[in-house]
């Protein structure tokens, strides 16, 4: 559950444009997405809203509000927060990218990328790498999104305890220790 947050850095990495620009994460309308399997067959979306960050040339950095999880069940949410996340208020996710690889891309048109970047979490620094899909929306407007599904394990994040935990009071048979991952993420140009 905790590889929802790597998602949504893998995403940030797709700011295209010109040099000395900065970027924005376009909070509103950029979505981050996990599954998890529970007794193996029952699978659940979840997502967090609460998205923040930017790139330059060189540099992006997603930062996940993680009191912003939404499982669609209250009580979930509020043992997501207490008993996963610890009471951290945020993940983050960053990379060193070249953006200047994205200058030539006309409106409409796209590209993938690889994204090879570390999410910090939980007092470690995790690697994460997938392949990202990157459209130019506009002059000052584009869209990054995962353009393969991403895996990340409970042990990879330091979270197994915590997913026991998890199914013992939710009295479950299982929980899955790898979720899937979907991040979109619009930026939008800043100067």
């Amino acid at each position: 559950m905790k590889s929802t947050i790597m998602a949504i850095a893998l995403a940030s990495i797709t700011a295209t444009a010109a040099h000395a620009d900065t970027w924005v994460l376009n909070s509103d309308a950029s979505h981050l997405a996990f599954g998890s399997i529970k007794n193996d067959y029952t699978a659940e979306v979840h997502s967090f809203s609460g998205l923040t960050g930017g790139a330059t040339d060189t540099a992006v950095t997603v930062s996940i509000d993680l009191a912003s999880v939404q499982t669609n069940i209250d009580i979930r949410n509020e043992r997501m927060r207490e008993h996963v996340f610890g009471g951290l208020l945020t993940a983050d996710l960053s990379a060193d990218v070249d953006l200047a690889q994205f200058d030539t891309l006309a409106i409409g048109e796209s590209a993938t990328t690889e994204f090879d970047g570390t999410l910090s979490f939980l007092g470690d620094d995790v690697s994460v790498f997938t392949k990202l899909f990157v459209m130019r929306l506009g002059d000052d407007s584009v869209m990054v999104t995962t353009n393969d599904m991403m895996f990340l394990a409970t042990d990879e994040l330091g979270i197994d305890a915590s997913i026991d935990t998890l199914q013992e009071l939710a009295s479950l048979d299982g929980i899955a220790r790898a979720t899937p991952i979907t991040a979109r993420f619009i930026f939008t140009r800043a100067n």
